[in-house]
Order: C-alpha cells, then structure tokens, then sequence
C-alpha cells in the first residue's frame, strides 16, 4: 500500500502537462516526500476547467476503522463507502513524479522507489476527493477542526516490477494525456478500466533507502 510518494516536477511543467486552466496553488516548491495527511496538489475539474488545487491526502476512514486512520488507498471501487466520490466531478489526477513502497527488511523497512524512467518523468495516480470538516493534518502542524479537501487513489493487483516488494498492490499509474482525460471526464464505468497495473515495461525501481526522492536525496 503506497504511503509515499514524491513530486519533483515543476510547477510550470504541471500546469502545461496536465493542461491546467486554474492554478490555485500558489508558490509550489519540490515535494521529494509526501506523507499521508500532508498538503499536496491535484488535478480536477472544476467548472469544465482543469484546476490545480492543494488538498490533504487521506478520507476519512469507516466508522469501524476509526477517526484518525486517514485512508490513502481505495482498492474495493464496488463498495458503498466509495461509490458516491467515483463519479465524474470528485475523481481527480494525482501528480507523481515517483512513488516508494516499502521492502520487509530488518532491523527495519526499506523505501523502495518506482518511477517511469531514470529521469522522473510526470504521471499521475487515478485520485478521487471529497469535502470533509473535521480535524485533520500532522501532528507536528496542530490540527484543528476545519472544512478539508481530501484525497485518496485507487490500487490495483501489483505488476511484475512491485509485485516482488509489495506483493499485494500498487497504485493505479496513468501516464498518457488520453488516460488522464478518460479519468476525468469519462463515464465511471469506462474510467474503472483504467484500474489496471502499469506493464512492466514502463516502469522501474529507480532508489534505495531514503525517504525522500528528489535531486538533493539521489545526490547524498
């Protein structure tokens, strides 16, 4: 279950990538580690525009999980819990520049990272989002009680590249310009046939080790 993920591509590669309309975002700076209930931007469709838009990564969890356990990854798309965000004005694109899983190794995990090529270059994850009031964010940020937009993403079963580390899923990767249309706009059932794990071809482990994927990280 992915709950790292970096995004290092320019703002300005982004907004011209994604053909962002509206950029709400103000000064974006590298994010080379997102952690779950952290700030982090996404695509939507706001208004038929494409806006990009800073939101808090995790739902709220089911009753029965309890109120602090953010979920960042949406695996059962028929379940009641998620179908009302699975239509065409709460799905959103995820900008990811790489993404880590973690190996079972000791004393303790090891951040695995995957991206396209070498070269990080930008694909998305397949995001839904929702308005939330509640409390929210990072302890170190003192929550408080406030209207959130919140994300998450789907997973689908792994490929041969994560499998091997994480052998029970991975994110819903969409990398072409007719994909990140199709999740946007696209009737829910032709948007669900993009839960489908990326060919193996197309991706890579590209670091080992650190937190953090970014120029400073793969220098030191």
């Amino acid at each position: 279950m992915c709950n790292l993920y970096s995004l290092v591509t320019p703002q300005a590669t982004i907004r011209e990538r994604m053909e962002v309309e509206r950029d709400g975002t103000g000064n974006l700076p590298p994010l080379p580690g997102i952690f779950p209930d952290q700030m982090a931007p996404v695509v939507r469709l706001q208004d038929g525009a494409r806006e990009l838009a800073m939101m808090r990564w995790g739902f709220p969890s089911p009753a029965s999980a309890g109120p602090q356990h953010p979920v960042t990854n949406v695996r059962n798309v028929k379940s009641s819990y998620w179908r009302p965000w699975l239509k065409t004005g709460h799905r959103c694109l995820v900008p990811v520049s790489s993404f880590s899983e973690y190996a079972d190794t000791k004393p303790r995990k090891t951040p695995i990272w995957f991206a396209l090529s070498d070269e990080r270059p930008l694909f998305a994850f397949a995001g839904i989002w929702r308005p939330w009031k509640g409390v929210r964010g990072p302890k170190r940020e003192d929550p408080v009680e406030e209207e959130h937009l919140l994300y998450s993403f789907l997973t689908t079963e792994p490929n041969g590249v994560v499998g091997p580390v994480h052998p029970k899923a991975m994110p819903v990767l969409l990398t072409k310009p007719e994909e990140w249309r199709t999740w946007l706009e696209a009737p829910v059932e032709e948007a669900l046939r993009l839960q489908r794990p990326l060919p193996d071809d197309e991706m890579k482990v590209v670091a080992t080790g650190p937190r953090r994927d970014g120029p400073d990280a793969r220098e030191t």
